[in-house]
């Protein structure tokens, strides 16, 4: 059974451990964005073997539900919402199993405004945050002011994006439901036309049930599965949210706004011979 490290920080570079499953967030700022992050695994198992609860996974709203990465905060420099992405790097060659153009057309499915390059030798799959995440909430706050209170594990996060979009919609036009939000920002002219500034606060939920914990199977309709630990080279798994590059798909560290990654964590050897294997920044 394999045991997980979860890090977070505001980029690939700068991260550090973070407890998983705790009523907590794990602040990450820098010079780009403040904000917090919140990681929630069913099934859980840490690399000492303890394995943490969340109510999370009591609400009803997220039934199925078995991983969410909860993050709140806001952008220190304006911007339009097309500048504002989220996904997947790597930094090296991924080990895809036979039939995974199967899980790429499901991604593809789930996510029609993804960019993807999985088969480089830096793979990335990249998404305008507003239109990719599953749910996300914005209030306006005065900059110069912390952040708002965040939300607690057992009260689940609502679309609700009010006050972010141009005024001249209807109730009967105006996305306010995750559906009609992420049809809405599809839109690459709706994006452009939606500014994003420092009194902008976003909180975003990334969550889905076709991973389990901690057993590593990627679960996909038609009773397509996966044993992710099979094919996991101990590369992380990076998830980001990132400024659209000038320098080419895959974004530098000072286009990063905040990172999460999950790796396996040591083993007991490991940890008894001093091997940190691939080590953490």
């Amino acid at each position: 059974m394999p045991r997980l490290a979860v890090l977070a920080g505001p980029s690939p570079s700068q991260l550090i451990p973070i407890t998983v499953n705790s009523d907590d967030w794990f602040p990450v700022t820098s010079e780009r964005f403040d904000g917090r992050i919140s990681v929630h695994l069913k099934g859980y198992v840490d690399d000492k073997g303890n394995a943490p609860q969340s109510e999370y996974f009591n609400i009803s709203e997220r039934k199925g539900v078995t991983w969410s990465i909860q993050v709140q905060g806001r952008f220190l420099q304006p911007m339009s919402a097309d500048d504002v992405l989220f996904g997947n790097t790597f930094d090296r060659p991924l080990k895809l199993p036979w039939g995974s153009s199967a899980a790429i057309k499901f991604m593809e499915y789930m996510d029609p405004t993804i960019k993807h390059d999985l088969y480089g030798q830096r793979p990335w799959a990249l998404s305008p945050l507003l239109a990719t995440m599953p749910y996300l909430s914005h209030v306006t706050h005065p900059a110069d002011s912390p952040l708002p209170p965040a939300p607690g594990p057992k009260k689940p996060l609502h679309d609700d994006i009010t006050a972010l979009v141009p005024s001249e919609y209807t109730h009967d036009t105006h996305p306010d439901t995750p559906s009609k939000r992420r049809a809405y920002f599809a839109d690459t002219s709706h994006r452009r036309a939606t500014h994003i500034e420092p009194s902008d606060v976003l909180t975003t939920d990334f969550c889905y049930g076709f991973i389990s914990f901690p057993h590593l199977y990627l679960n996909l309709p038609g009773g397509i599965s996966f044993d992710l630990v099979r094919y996991w080279d101990g590369q992380p798994v990076r998830f980001v949210c990132c400024k659209r590059s000038s320098q080419g798909a895959v974004p530098a560290d000072d286009e990063m706004f905040w990172c999460v990654e999950i790796r396996m964590a040591p083993s007991e050897d490991e940890h008894e011979s001093g091997d940190r294997g691939d080590e953490i920044d």
